[in-house]
């Protein structure tokens, strides 16, 4: 079966996701090393505290964007046997490392700004250096905008992630120029303050950026659009009547696994079935890249109408109580005097198990001589 990371593709115009995160951070070294350079010189000679703590910000750009490449090449190997999904979780990983930079990078800003305040030093600009740090204002405003705009595009979270911290970076360098020009005009030095304030802004981004990573890391829920789009993609089979419990497990930003259950009219020949499998697993590889491991299936009574009757008076019994967003997987054993179905509590009743045990209490005493075998079920793509 083809592997979905062999489809990977960054753009239209065929360049390998892989190549284009590289690519990207490449020229995010390169402009960041230069910014570094010019700002180090320029704060250095004007005595400036905040220029010289952007130069060092600077810095920390260029070795995160070294990171995202050498993430992006290990994500990039080959499934093996001690990790036969692969290793794009990998990529989750260098864009925690990245955080966690910008949260010391930060921490850092924050301490020697307190610094100056206590001990401060009267700084010496002149139109030079005031224009360079101008131009690193655009320059680190286009270069974080290109580098979220492909982050996002292949889906990548370190390239995004560089791309906020390169923005904020923007909005640092323009409020030394602030400060700059307060000092010129009133001869106010602010920059040890302004120094304060914009740590605190990059500690805040720093814990955020982990934050997110770290959900990501310990597993969020199906992604929506995804999960509506397999759906759409199984019960537009001939025969399916209802596709649920979708399961999707992400091994990287574009590796994904899952398993989903159908239901299918109980006159379905075995080969019938195995032949509707397989093509539902190969349009879903197709059409979204997405590896289905299993295909469970559900049977529906078909042949007999006081069984359908039934399956219709327990369904009213189930969604009369609150917070059960489904029922599926019903079918009716009429010599035995069994039925089995199952239930989709939501995440926000309090007790789900409490709500479960109620559901089907209410049907048991509708139905005092049938042997029950309910499961209670979870919905992953709940909003």
């Amino acid at each position: 079966m083809e592997n979905p990371s062999e489809q990977r593709t960054g753009s239209g115009n065929g360049i390998s996701r892989e190549k284009m995160i590289i690519r990207t951070s490449i020229i995010g070294i390169i402009a960041n090393v230069f910014l570094a350079g010019f700002k180090a010189v320029i704060g250095l000679m004007t005595n400036s505290i905040a220029i010289v703590l952007d130069a060092v910000n600077n810095i920390s750009d260029a070795g995160s964007s070294l990171i995202t490449i050498v993430g992006t090449k290990l994500a990039g190997r080959e499934p093996d046997k001690k990790h036969p999904f692969g290793y794009g979780r990998i990529e989750y990983l260098s864009a925690m490392i990245i955080s966690v930079i910008v949260l010391y990078a930060g921490i850092t800003s924050f301490v020697e700004s307190v610094k100056q305040i206590i001990h401060p030093e009267t700084p010496e600009y002149n139109t030079v250096s005031l224009i360079i740090v101008a131009v690193a204002v655009v320059v680190k405003i286009l270069l974080g905008r290109y580098v979220k705009g492909v982050g996002v595009r292949v889906k990548s979270d370190s390239l995004i992630n560089s791309g906020e911290d390169a923005t904020l970076d923007s909005v640092i360098s323009a409020s030394t120029l602030v400060a700059a020009g307060i000092f010129l005009i009133f001869r106010i030095s602010l920059e040890a303050w302004l120094g304060a304030v914009i740590s605190v802004v990059i500690i805040k981004s720093g814990i955020e950026m982990l934050r997110d990573t770290i959900s990501q890391i310990l597993g969020e829920r199906n992604d929506i659009e995804l999960a509506r789009a397999i759906y759409g993609t199984v019960t537009g089979f001939p025969g399916v009547e209802g596709a649920y419990d979708l399961v999707l497990n992400n091994y990287g930003p574009d590796t994904w696994t899952g398993s989903i259950h159908i239901e299918v009219p109980d006159t379905y020949s075995a080969d019938r079935l195995d032949q509707l499998i397989r093509e539902i697993t190969m349009k879903v590889l197709k059409e979204h890249h997405v590896i289905l491991t299993a295909v469970g299936v559900y049977s529906v009574n078909t042949k007999d109408e006081e069984v359908i009757a039934t399956k219709e008076k327990v369904r009213e019994i189930v969604f009369s109580h609150e917070y059960v967003r489904e029922m599926h997987g019903f079918y009716l054993l009429k010599d035995q005097k069994a039925m089995r179905f199952d239930v989709v509590i939501s995440f926000d009743a309090k007790d789900r198990r409490a709500v479960f045990r109620e559901v089907i209490a209410d049907v048991q005493k509708a139905f005092p001589g049938y042997e029950l075998q309910a499961a209670m079920d979870t919905d992953f793509t709940e909003e």
